[in-house]
């Protein structure tokens, strides 16, 4: 597990340096995915058919994880009533750590998925925090961006628009 911090810190040095751009996926096909909320409760992927979902992997040392959060809060917000969800999944903390981090940082309104085994860090292939795909209603990843981003603002909310069924 030490190991595995190790190498997150150093992408995430990396991550810092990027920018904050969405990319179309050209990475095949949509990993499945199936996680437990802090709840104890199974969320699927295929679960949310008929959404565009972002899937967003975090970690609480992440610090444009920390920044991007309360953006994406108000981009549920400003999408409210749309077939929009959030998945954030945790890159393999432990759950005492993420209640912690979610009790005194940041009282996150979408659902918080554990990964203790970074079985989904694996299949979705992250490297990065934080690493969010956004999936359309067909369940097929469009969409990618390695870094933290302001995700209310108007070109995510387009891209984002523009995947919304009619």
């Amino acid at each position: 597990m030490k190991k595995l911090l190790f190498v997150f810190c150093c992408l995430f040095a990396i991550s810092l340096a990027q920018a904050s751009e969405l990319k179309p996926w050209k990475g095949g096909a949509t990993p499945p995915l199936a996680l437990k909320d802090l709840a104890g409760k199974t969320h699927k992927l295929e679960d949310y058919r008929g959404k565009v979902v972002m899937v967003q992997f975090w970690a609480t040392w992440c610090a444009p994880c920390l920044k991007e959060m309360p953006s994406m809060m108000r981009l549920e917000k400003k999408l409210a009533g749309k077939p929009f969800a959030i998945l954030a999944i945790n890159m393999g903390e432990s759950e005492k750590d993420v209640k912690t981090f979610l009790d005194t940082k940041i009282k996150a309104d979408f659902p918080i998925l554990m990964d203790p085994d970074a079985q989904a860090i694996g299949a979705w292939k992250v490297f990065v925090a934080p690493s969010t795909f956004i999936v359309d209603p067909k369940g097929s990843i469009r969409h990618t961006l390695q870094g933290g981003a302001e995700w209310d603002e108007a070109e995510y909310l387009r891209a984002i628009g523009e995947l919304l069924p009619k």
